[in-house]
Order: C-alpha cells, then structure tokens, then sequence
C-alpha cells in the first residue's frame, strides 16, 4: 500500500477497521521516523530525555557534543529556526549547507548553499519584520554538508540499508544484509565553484540516471559486502567492523527515539531504507530514512536484490505464507529469515538481564563505544540498551 492509502485506511473520518486476517506495510504515522523534520525533532527529544534520566549513553565531550548520539549532521528548520540557524552559520562561514524540503523524495528540491544570501526568502519579513507564514513557504531543513565524505575513485557515495520493524513495543527490527552503496557519477570536488553540480553531490539514482557517465550495466552501484572487502583490505578488519557496529547502533538509537511516539498498530509491519554517509574519518551519519524505498530495479543485479527483499519481508511478515494473523507474536523462527538478520530485540535483550555492550554482527564485542570510553577514562558504557 502506498503511505496515501495508509493514511485513508487510518484516516478518523473515512479510515475503517482492519479485520485480524488483514496486515499492512506501513504503521500509521510512520512519518515520525521518515519526515526529514520529524525525525531531527525525535531524534533531539529523544537525546535530551536521556540527558534528563542521566543516562550515560547522552554523555557529551568538553565542547558540548555528545559522544555516542552525535550520528546527525547539525539541522534546522527552516522558516522556523532561521535566527538559530543564522547564529550557528556565523560561527563558521566558510560552512556548505544542504537544503531539502521536507516531504519530498529521489533528491528533488535539494540544493547546497554557502552564502545566508541565497536563502533570503526564508528569513524575516524586513517591512513585516515578522516571519512569513509556514503555510505561504514549503517547510525545509537545512543541514551541515559532510564535505568530507569518504571516497572511492575519487567519488562519493552513500548507503542504502533496508530494515524491517515488525514492532515498536516491543521493538524488534531485523536487517538486510543485502543493502548497496550508490556512487555519483562525477568526481567528488568541495570547490564551491561547483555547489550547482547535483552529480557531484547527489547519489540519488533519480538524479544520476540522467548524467552523461551513468553506467546502465551497474548503475552506479556497489553491494555492501564489496564495500565491506576494500574497507577490509584498504583499512582493515577491525576498523571496518567497528564503522558496521556504529551503522547498526544508529539504526537501533533512531527507531528507539520514535518508538515512544509510533502509533503501533498490531496490524502493521514496515521496510524502511535507511539512507547512510560516511566520512573520510570513517564516521557514519545518518541522512533520512524513506518510507517507500524505491523496489523497481535500474539494473539485472537491482532486480534480484529487490525481489529477495520483498520476498524475505513478507515471509517475516506472514511466515509460511498463511492466512494473516494480527494477534501472532511476530517472532518467526530463524529459518524464514533469508537475507535478514535480527538487528535488536527488545524483548530478548530485557530478558538478557545486566546491560552489555555493542557487539558486531558476528557476536563479539567490539568495544566500539567501551574504546571511546576508556580513551577518556570513562567507564565502557552501555549501548543496545
């Protein structure tokens, strides 16, 4: 179902009640994770509860930045933070910022800025002196450009991760191992000369598909797993597996801080395409998370990766084919899992008792966080917990 029908089928007015035999693909108000807006927003409220709990997981370092939950690159809203945004831009003039509107998809409306001059339109009013109404301008967040992502023949990439949540409370979500890195076409350059060139910037295939050195064959694309290999053999092994923990831990954190916000409907499941940078340090960030990644295929490699994701998500979702079960206790046995593999389970990790850490997808404990902790003689901390 797309998310407009979602929205009818949950609508208070003209939504209707699902029967038990009936699941759908997406939760109600899903956006709470894949709006660019809302998901900062869950994200910060989510950082600042557990600052208020005094957890040590929202522990920050002596310039104020927190250690284990800084995975978002510095936002704003904008017409609405303008002036926060305006003293943040001052600090570093220098700074490239990536503007986006909100609920838009496939790269459109995105464009980079270095001068407060050229986002004129969305500051105060000077004969008003007021802000122009939210509802006259399209709603945007303006983002900190990584402009140091890590390269791969001189060009920048991203990475495209498909998770499936079967519930939010408890939450239990699984990742696919199958996910793909999407390269630009153009060599990657931070000279300013060359902010308008969306080929240099953008990996989005929408946007890609159409430039003169788009490869039909490959389209641009690499699987994770040869990402995997030349980290491991230009980097190697255990910095590798450490970057892959810290992906998995901010794909955990940032479904923790809208699980106490998601309408979490019995009848509902979702496949969520997580969209990760990482720097040339080897730092991942978060970008956004789609709700309706894209399922048709740019190329024959495409094709089969997409037809086993949806082949293997709705074995997780209905196992074994049956009739649709709502009232079903969503733990399928591990051998209807395919190319998915449980990220987290709540309930299991409270069962587990005493706090652990990070561990790799392999099963031993990397130390990812415990190392940052004890470089600072801070304990090892806490993390899927």
């Amino acid at each position: 179902m797309s998310v407009q029908t979602i929205r009818n089928v949950f609508s208070v007015e003209t939504g209707y009640r699902l029967s038990d035999d009936q699941i759908v693909n997406h939760f109600p108000n899903h956006y709470e994770l894949t709006r660019k807006d809302l998901m900062v927003k869950n994200i910060k409220r989510y950082r600042k509860e557990l600052e208020k709990e005094g957890s040590p997981l929202a522990e920050k370092d002596e310039n104020g930045k927190y250690i284990y939950l800084d995975f978002v690159p510095v936002t704003f809203m904008l017409p609405a933070d303008y002036n926060l945004f305006v003293e943040e831009f001052r600090k570093n003039p220098s700074s490239t910022w990536i503007m986006k509107p909100c609920g838009k998809a496939q790269g459109k409306g995105i464009f980079l800025i270095n001068k407060l001059s050229q986002i004129k339109k969305w500051s105060r009013d000077s004969k008003t002196s007021s802000f122009v109404s939210q509802s006259s301008k399209e709603a945007y967040v303006i983002s900190l450009y990584i402009n140091n992502p890590l390269l791969i023949g001189g060009k920048k990439f991203d990475l495209r991760l498909y998770v499936l949540v079967s519930t939010y409370r408890p939450l239990r979500c699984y990742m696919y191992k199958l996910g793909f890195c999407r390269f630009c076409t153009v060599k990657y350059t931070p000279s300013t000369s060359e902010l308008d060139n969306m080929f240099v910037h953008l990996t989005n295939v929408a946007i890609q598909k159409h430039g003169d050195d788009y490869n039909h064959i490959h389209g641009g694309k690499w699987t994770v797993s040869n990402l995997r290999l030349y980290l491991e053999s230009t980097r190697g092994k255990e910095v590798t597996n450490k970057l892959f923990d810290e992906i998995h831990w901010i794909i955990v954190q940032s479904l923790k801080a809208v699980a106490p916000v998601m309408n979490n409907d019995k009848h509902c499941f979702e496949c969520y395409g997580y969209d990760i940078i990482i720097d040339d340090k080897l730092k991942p960030w978060l970008i956004e998370v789609n709700a309706s990644p894209s399922l048709t295929s740019s190329t024959a490699n495409d094709r089969i990766l997409k037809y086993n994701l949806i082949n293997d998500t709705l074995n997780i979702a209905v196992p074994n084919g049956e009739i649709p079960d709502c009232k079903w206790n969503k733990s399928p046995p591990k051998e209807v899992l395919g190319n998915y593999e449980v990220l987290y389970d709540e309930e299991m990790a409270q069962s587990d008792g005493s706090d652990r850490d990070l561990r790799s997808r392999s099963g031993q404990s990397t130390g990812t966080k415990g190392n940052r902790g004890r470089d600072s003689g801070k304990p090892v901390l806490t993390t899927w917990k």
